[in-house]
């Protein structure tokens, strides 16, 4: 994990006020490892950023992909969306938050046919004092296993996160 603060100065009215800025940005462990040089998370402050996660597993399988005895790949988006959403739990459990401190979600559908099963998941996690959502379809996705990919912000002030990461 990379971790850096930063402090700045402003001066105003000849009073100069000195605040610091935490950013801390890490991939968590036990976590599917990023196919990239971005972490799972950063910090920035009393916000969370989330980078886009997926229904990938640890060990590079997908929740929500089977293959039949024919050899016919079967993608379920209900599954997927469910691990997409436990992966952003557990990615905010690494810093003392969880999904009550979304703010804002946005999620990516390879293909709005999806959006009833999609829909119908995010629903058992969220209702309308929730995050706020976008969703949008798009061409692809980085494997072709991937229906759903989603990144989120979640706000969780400082002082009440008891500041203490957990590598777990």
């Amino acid at each position: 994990m990379a971790s850096n603060s930063t402090k700045s100065k402003t001066t105003n009215n000849n009073k100069t006020n000195t605040t610091t800025t935490t950013t801390q940005a890490k991939v968590v462990a036990g976590k599917a490892t990023p196919r990239g040089t971005f972490p799972h998370v950063k910090r920035a402050g009393d916000f969370i950023y989330i980078s886009g996660t997926s229904s990938r597993l640890p060990d590079n399988s997908f929740a929500g992909v089977s293959v039949d005895e024919m050899g016919t790949t079967n993608l379920d988006i209900e599954v997927q969306t469910r691990a997409v959403i436990e992966n952003i739990g557990d990615i905010l459990n690494s810093l003392d938050a969880s999904l009550e401190d979304l703010v804002e979600i946005s999620t990516f559908l390879v293909n709005m046919n999806d959006f009833a099963g999609y829909n119908r998941v995010y629903s058992e996690f969220f209702d309308f004092s929730g995050p706020t959502r976008t969703t949008v379809a798009v061409h692809q996705l980085p494997h072709p296993h991937l229906l759903i990919e989603c990144k989120a912000v979640a706000y969780k002030p400082l002082n009440d996160a008891n500041h203490h990461d957990r590598d777990d």
